[in-house]
């Protein structure tokens, strides 16, 4: 499977993030300096109009296609792609209050003992040292950011199958 960038035009900056990213996943693992991408994914809630019809031995289960939204849910989702492991938390919003929240579950529950967390992220609005500043305040903000370090994609790409 081919993986590419996709992007409107190549600058500087393009390339400085392109190139740190790329710097970064060469690495080889070091569990004390973990490279794990986050992002994350606005999903719709349904539950079924319809009660499904119970699988028998002959046939299967089936469901309506006509659900009933029940609302909306966010999934932060933190992949540490080199061990193979994966951190999801939902919330009902993707605020920079919600990243915050996100980032301090990740240093200091799922990995407490790591010295540097490098984050590779997009450019949203929240992904950013301000969200946490805002969130704990400066003495917190700090002692969580001394053990992350932000690496942004480049502005309008994406590392991604298919464009």
């Amino acid at each position: 499977m081919k993986r590419m960038w996709c992007i409107s035009e190549i600058d500087q900056m393009f390339r400085e993030r392109m190139y740190d990213i790329l710097d970064l996943y060469e690495e080889p693992y070091d569990p004390r300096y973990l490279v794990i991408g986050i992002d994350e994914k606005p999903k719709q809630l349904i539950d079924d109009s319809r009660k499904p019809v119970p699988m028998t031995p002959s046939h299967r289960e089936k469901y309506d296609s006509e659900y009933l939204r029940q609302g909306n849910a966010n999934i932060f989702m933190a992949i540490e792609f080199k061990a193979g492991r994966r951190t999801a938390r939902v919330t009902s919003r993707r605020t920079k209050r919600d990243f915050a929240k996100f980032i301090k579950h990740l240093v200091d529950r799922v990995y407490p003992k790591v010295k540097c967390l490098q984050l590779v992220l997009d450019n949203l609005n929240t992904h950013n040292e301000t969200s946490l500043h805002e969130m704990y305040g400066p003495k917190e903000a700090e002692r969580i950011l001394n053990k992350i370090k932000f690496h942004h994609t480049p502005v309008h790409a994406s590392w991604a199958e298919r464009c």
